[in-house]
């Protein structure tokens, strides 16, 4: 009775599992978060996935968004300055959410030799621009204005 109930519980375990047919799919980056990540969005939202690349000495110029979005770092290390003038220095494999709103003005930097290579996911409001160029804040000595 006992192999019964072992081979029915076998065989129910498999029949509900279906092999994939004719899928391919392809990582392009994996980033690994600092912590836990917290996504939320209202509305009707544009889900848009873009590939970013900053050349060695390029900047983003200052700016924000109007939703989150996700970035994973491909290749290089992206420095970015944030809003309260704190660094952050994020480097090929890892992963961070940029939050929403005029209050979390960045500017995003490649201050290394090789090219920086980021593969962004949006949470925008629909019809949102991807970003909102904006003057650096008062902590960063109006070091130029947004260009991104």
């Amino acid at each position: 009775m006992t192999g019964c109930a072992a081979a029915l519980a076998f065989g129910s375990t498999s029949a509900l599992a279906t092999p994939g047919s004719g899928v391919t799919g392809t990582i392009l980056a994996k980033g690994t978060s600092a912590g836990t990540m917290k996504v939320k969005a209202k509305g009707r939202t544009d889900v848009i996935v873009r590939s970013i690349t900053i050349a060695p000495g390029g900047s983003t110029g200052w700016h924000y968004h109007s939703g989150q979005l996700i970035a994973v770092v491909k290749s290089g290390t992206l420095t970015r300055t944030l809003q309260d003038c704190s660094v952050e220095a994020t480097p090929t494999g890892t992963s961070f959410i940029e939050p929403a709103g005029a209050h979390h003005v960045h500017i995003g930097r490649n201050l290394g030799t090789e090219p920086v290579e980021l593969y962004v996911t949006y949470l925008v409001p629909e019809g949102s621009p991807l970003s909102v160029d904006a003057d650096a804040p008062a902590c960063a000595g109006g070091q130029g204005h947004g260009g991104h």
